[in-house]
This record gives structure tokens, sequence and C-alpha cells, in this order.
């Protein structure tokens, strides 16, 4: 008897442990770290949201809509132009005659035919005396230099066609009243074009023939007209005047 449970005492112990199973071990924790050959997931764009068009007011009824009015809206403020005056040339006496754009010769309307015009508009300048500067540039005497609007036959290249003009004596037809008493130190005179050059800075003028003068002050005149309507004609920055082959100053010192 003590046999056998001595052996149940050593079987008993056995059979316990092989009935009692072990846990399993716990599992390992998902890798962080990124598989390989796996490209990052694919990101989807939100799609923009449609704006809803929003009701707008319609323009009043019988008002056009102006072209203007649009361009102002559309830029916030109308453009405007600014002119510029034309540069300032050098008279004796030290004034400086500014051209005005109302004084300009008006261009001459084509012909429908397709020929030159018959005649072309130019500037002559001359000399309201006495004025000190109130209608023109002061110089010399207390007189003003003022370009007047002349025509000269069509075909003529502007230098010789301006020059020509101030060489003629105009007739008060040619001449509008207010110009009637306007001066040409150049009407004693009897001189004609011969040629000009110009090489865009100064125009230069050859004249011949008498240069006569009605008194001292006509010499300061003189030269400011054939200068001033010289660089006038081709836009020049200065004019060199040639009478007879002698520079203009030493023709009026001659005379």
């Amino acid at each position: 008897m003590r046999a056998v449970m001595a052996a149940t005492a050593l079987v008993l112990p056995l059979w316990l442990t092989s009935c009692i199973s072990p846990s399993p071990p716990p599992p390992d924790p998902p890798s962080s770290a990124p598989l390989v050959g796996a490209g990052p997931e694919p990101t989807v764009a939100a799609a923009p949201a449609d704006p809803t068009p929003q009701p707008q007011d319609p323009p009043p009824t019988g008002i056009p809509a102006s072209p203007d009015l649009l361009e102002t809206q559309a830029g916030g403020t109308p453009a405007t132009s600014t002119g510029t005056s034309p540069g300032g040339t050098s008279l004796p006496g030290g004034g400086t005659w500014q051209v005005p754009a109302s004084e300009g010769p008006a261009p001459s309307a084509p012909d429908p035919s397709g020929n030159a015009a018959a005649v072309e508009a130019v500037t002559a300048y001359y000399v309201l005396l006495d004025d000190g500067g109130s209608n023109g540039v002061r110089f010399g005497c207390n007189d003003s230099l003022v370009g007047v609007a002349r025509t000269s036959p069509g075909g003529k290249e502007p230098l010789a066609a301006a020059v020509g003009a101030l060489l003629e004596a105009p007739t008060e037809e040619v001449l509008s009243k207010p110009a009637r008493d306007l001066y040409n130190a150049l009407s004693g005179s009897d001189l004609k074009f011969l040629s000009g050059s110009f090489d865009g800075t100064t125009v230069t003028l050859y004249l011949a023939g008498a240069l006569r003068l009605g008194g001292v002050c006509d010499a300061p005149r003189v030269e400011a007209q054939l200068t001033q309507t010289a660089v006038a004609a081709v836009g020049a920055v200065r004019a060199e005047v040639y009478v007879n082959g002698r520079r203009l100053a030493e023709a009026l010192r001659l005379d």
C-alpha cells in the first residue's frame, strides 16, 4: 500500500505539469520602417470649389455703355497724355525761343491723285517791335520774335521752303491781320537761297545777294529771323548762316 502511494506521489506532479500549457509569447510590435521599394502613398488633390456666379444689377436702361467708362473701371484711372514743349534755341540777346505747338504750320493735305501737294506749310519768323517779350521771346532792342505760318510751293526741301518764304516780301493777303504789324528786317535786302545742309545738330545756310539794314537794331533782328527760321525748318539745335561766303556776323559788320 505504501508503495502505491509513493508511486502516486511521484506521478501526480508530472501529470499536473503536463496539463498546464505555457502561455503563448506576446506578438512582436509592427515595424515602423517602410517596406523596401514601397513608394509614398498618392495624395489626392482637393477639387477646387466651383464658384457660384453672383447676380449683378443690370445697367440702367437707355444709357449706352461708354468705352471710356469701361476703360476707367478696368484700369482704375484713365490714361492721360502729357505734352512736352520743344527744346529752346538761343537767340541774340540771351533769349530762348520756345515754339508753341499752336504756332507750327498745319500739315498740307495729300493730293487725291497721289501727286505731291501743290503747296506746303512752313514757319517764318518775324519781329514784333518794342513788344518787350509780351507775345514772344524778348531780344535785341526790346523786340519779340514771332513765328508765322506761311505757304510755299510743294516739292521743295523744308529748309529751302522756309527760308524762301522769309526772303520773299509777304503781301497783306498772305499775312493775317495781327501779323501785319510784324516787322521783317530783311525787307530791304536782296538775298536768295543758295543751298543748305543739316548734320543732325547744326543746320548750315548759304545765301547770296545784297544785305541792307535799316538801322542799328536791324542787325540782331536779321540774325534772329534767319537763325530761328532755319532751326525750326529742320529741327536743328543751332544754325550757321553764310552770306556771300562770309559768316552772317561778319557780313552784318561790313554792312
